[in-house]
């Protein structure tokens, strides 16, 4: 037994104390034995690629960059206090006055060339009216091609009939089917107008 005992010879891990307030025994362990919290957690090639990449894009002086932090963690300091969502309305905010400003040049701009095109005298209504007629011919064009469409559907759908693709036509189709004469009338009264 002696001989067995003096095979196992080791090391000592000394008591000591859980994160409750216990006190762990001390322990005799083999040569060689590491323990749990002094084993190295183990880090992949990518791993340890990214953390010995510098923090800076080359180039980049490192002074610019820390007055830049500076100047971004004052503008932080001033929201410090502020919710999440009170930070999000304020930056909703800024952006609206922005905007505005921007708008209110761009009125401007719009009414000191509206200025320019008319003329005394009532020249504004005719441009007025040559708008008006330009949005109702775009209307009426539009119109134009979905009748077109349609009606093309229904020459598709007629063919596929006509050629036994379709045996049996369901009931929207016949539908569709019917309405073909209105769609013309409605297409040559449209065509008439441009």
């Amino acid at each position: 037994m002696e001989a067995a005992s003096t095979a196992v010879s080791g090391k000592y891990i000394p008591a000591s104390q859980r994160p409750d307030g216990t006190w762990r025994k001390p322990r005799r362990v083999r040569e060689g034995y590491v323990p749990q919290e002094e084993v190295p957690v183990y880090e992949n090639k990518y791993v340890k690629f990214f953390k010995s990449k510098p923090d800076l894009p080359p180039g980049l002086n490192p002074e610019e960059s820390t007055k830049s932090k500076q100047q971004q963690s004052k503008q932080d300091g001033d929201l410090a206090g502020l919710s999440k969502s009170a930070k999000r309305n304020l930056k909703r905010k800024e952006k609206r006055k922005q905007q505005q400003e921007n708008d209110g040049t761009a009125e401007a701009d719009e009414l000191s060339q509206t200025l320019q095109k008319t003329t005394i005298g009532g020249g504004s209504q005719n441009s007025q009216a040559a708008l008006q007629g330009d949005q109702d011919g775009a209307e009426k064009a539009k119109k134009v091609k979905n009748l077109k469409k349609k009606l093309r559907q229904i020459d598709e759908l007629q063919q596929k009939l006509d050629s036994g693709e379709i045996k049996q036509a369901t009931k929207e189709q016949l539908e569709k089917l019917s309405r073909r004469q209105v769609l013309e009338e409605e297409l040559e009264d449209l065509e008439l107008d441009l």
